[in-house]
């Protein structure tokens, strides 16, 4: 039989890709299940090429629209609550979670909840509630496998030793579009200026985050999470030709790195067929052309945001639902012209700082921090 998925966010950057891998594995996997927030045109080609039994739209406003552009009968979802609705609607084998942003929390958790394989693509779930997620998988008996090709990268390293074996993880950036701008110019980045990645292709959202590293401060507290590391055993390196996409280092000095090109359609293959492997789409990795590889350390005056993942890491509680919701506003007001780009940073540290901690939240209690982070972003844009 074939395996059946669902692709939560499959309008976005990861679920385009994710639907390409998809049509490459047709012979083995079925996608009974499409998600997107507001995409309904885009959501309904989707549709229309594959015939999922099942699809959902958080924008209730756009239902009529995917309802109309659809050429099948379909079960259609729709509203705050309609991917978990997909979810609990749809016998499935895999979800891929690729949602940008807190708003794929739910979805993830109960995916988690039912025991299936989840192809992790959004690393909000695990900062916003790491300790919740874990702990759910663990009494489910969920399989959770990253789709971020770093942790992805350490997750096929580490398979080269045991854990207790591991010493350190080194995270690899491609150091984004301001890699070499002083602070004064990023200072005057404009979001044209921001968007301008100079390896990935991405959505505004990640490709922001790239930019001021938020998005490797994120990662250094998934990584806290996904392989229970203490954060002084995770470092970062910037990467600039991004084909390491990282490394584990194991306590006899062997450095093990995960090398390819820079193409997530990879990653997100590895998470659907693990532990197997089979042809991918993407493109052979040429060494000889490539020529050499570079890495640096990251310079912390220049890109705040990564001291502040270490410090949400070390920490835990509350402090990872404020991070990602006062980043997230943040980088709503950037692309709004509310903030400048050096703001994001500023504003999230402040957020961090002045919030009311929990060490031991409960889920009630992280999504109240996620509200609280995104009004105090708003009040104090102006600051």
């Amino acid at each position: 039989m074939k395996k059946r998925v669902i692709v939560l966010g499959s309008t976005g950057s990861i679920g385009r890709s994710a639907l390409e891998v998809l049509q490459a594995l047709a012979y083995d996997w079925e996608i009974v299940g499409l998600a997107a927030g507001s995409k309904a045109s885009q959501l309904a080609q989707q549709a229309n090429r594959v015939h999922p039994q099942a699809i959902a739209i958080v924008r209730e406003d756009r239902m009529a629209q995917l309802k109309e552009a659809l050429d099948y009968a379909a079960e259609i979802f729709a509203g705050d609550d309609a991917l978990v609705a997909l979810l609990n609607a749809v016998d499935f084998d895999c979800a891929v979670c690729a949602v940008v942003g807190a708003a794929g929390l739910a979805a993830t958790l109960r995916a988690v909840e039912l025991g299936k394989r989840v192809a992790l693509a959004n690393k909000e779930a695990l900062v916003v509630a790491g300790s919740l997620v874990l702990r759910l998988a663990k009494s489910s008996g969920a399989e959770i496998i990253p789709v971020d090709s770093e942790h992805s990268a350490v997750f096929q390293a580490m398979h080269a030793g045991h854990r207790d074996e591991v010493r350190r993880v080194y995270l690899t950036a491609s150091g984004g579009p301001f890699r070499n701008w002083t602070v004064e110019a990023m200072d005057a980045a404009t979001v044209s200026d921001a968007l301008q990645h100079p390896t990935w292709d991405m959505g505004p959202k990640i490709t922001i985050d790239s930019a001021t590293m938020m998005n490797k401060a994120m990662e250094v507290v998934e990584a806290r999470w996904l392989f229970d590391l203490d954060p002084e055993r995770i470092d970062v390196l910037v990467h600039p030709e991004s084909v390491v996409h990282s490394m584990v280092e194991f306590c006899d000095g062997s450095m093990i790195a995960q090398m390819g090109t820079p193409d997530m359609r990879t990653p997100i293959q590895y998470a659907l067929t693990y532990p197997a492997r089979h042809p991918c789409p993407s493109e052979s990795l040429d060494l000889a052309k490539l020529g050499r590889l570079t890495f640096q350390t990251p310079d912390l005056g220049r890109f705040p945001a990564l001291s502040l993942g270490y410090q949400v890491a070390r920490r835990g509680g509350t402090c990872g639902a404020v991070f990602n919701a006062a980043n997230e506003r943040a980088v709503e007001l950037f692309r709004d012209g509310g903030l400048g780009f050096c703001d994001i940073a500023r504003v999230t540290e402040q957020a961090l700082r002045e919030h009311e901690y929990k060490k031991e939240p409960t889920l009630d209690d992280l999504l109240a921090a996620d509200r609280w982070a995104r009004d105090e972003v708003a009040r104090c844009k102006a600051c």
